[in-house]
């Protein structure tokens, strides 16, 4: 069985309490107790903060352009079924460049997790304004104060189709483990957003913003029921931020509907040759 050690690679660089070091530890973590190995499974990041964790984390992994680490594991997930495929990135890489990859993955409920670090800026680049900023946070890109409304990321999942949409807080290492698991081990799209305070540039939505402001989702909750979660996701306009699985419904995912494909298709590179020299023969 693994440990959290075959899944370490170098020593991190964020800075002390950033809500990076909780998911990086929990993506370890949740890998051991769903008994993966780092060669079991293959990581696809995004650029910034976030995606510094390619070096962090021991496993097959590739970094993605910024906003295009989705249609990079799309296209491993379609050349092999049996992959395992978990994306990571940030909110500016996930809802902002890659928004129109995000929102169509969810359509196809295409059989891959993707992991956020929703904290209102890239930090990586000193802290501009993200999709997910509150209208008038003020930043380096927008001194008087951002004109836009945030993006709800949770209800473009909900609204595009997505099977699993979550939401956990780097402040609650545990939970953030247990959604985790719950979203790679669910067939189809799932999202997991993790609230996940810039302790460095972001001085609005910090730990001790978040702290009272989220609970978690009880018992008597029906994650089945579209309804309510879209009235969950909008609760953030109160300042109130649900935390667990908003949404999960079970049904195919994009690379089972592929009439095309083979079923079990698992690609090694010489399968892969051989269908392109057949290919080939086709048009010369």
């Amino acid at each position: 069985m693994s440990t959290t050690q075959d899944f370490s690679g170098y020593g991190g660089t964020w800075c002390p309490g950033c809500g990076d070091w909780a998911i990086g530890m929990a993506i370890k973590q949740a890998f051991v107790q769903l008994e993966l190995t780092p060669s079991s499974l293959m990581v696809f990041f995004d650029i910034g903060c976030s995606g510094n964790m390619n070096d962090y984390l021991n496993a097959y992994a590739m970094h993605g352009l910024h906003g295009r680490s989705i249609p990079t594991a799309l296209g491993a997930k379609l050349a092999n079924h049996t992959l395992r495929a978990v994306v990571v990135g940030g909110d500016g890489g996930i809802y902002g460049e890659g928004g129109n990859h995000f929102l169509h993955a969810c359509r196809g409920n295409h059989d891959i997790t993707v992991i956020v670090h929703d904290n209102g800026v890239y930090g990586l680049t000193t802290g501009q304004v993200a999709p997910t900023a509150d209208k008038g946070y003020r930043s380096k890109s927008t001194p008087a104060g951002i004109i836009e409304f945030p993006a709800n990321p949770l209800a473009l999942a909900l609204s595009q189709g997505a099977s699993f949409v979550a939401q956990s807080f780097a402040g609650d290492l545990p939970h953030v483990v247990e959604t985790i698991k719950k979203g790679v081990s669910h067939k189809g799209f799932s999202l997991i957003n993790i609230l996940q305070p810039c302790v460095t540039f972001n001085k609005v939505n910090t730990y001790q913003y978040y702290l009272p402001k989220v609970y978690k989702l009880d018992e008597s909750y029906d994650p089945t029921d579209l309804r309510e979660a879209f009235h969950k996701t909008n609760e953030s306009l109160e300042e109130k931020f649900p935390l667990g699985v908003l949404y999960q419904v079970s049904r195919p995912a994009f690379h089972e509907e592929v009439s095309h494909l083979p079923a079990d298709i698992s690609l090694g590179m010489r399968p892969a040759f051989t269908q392109l020299e057949a290919l080939i023969k086709q048009f010369v």
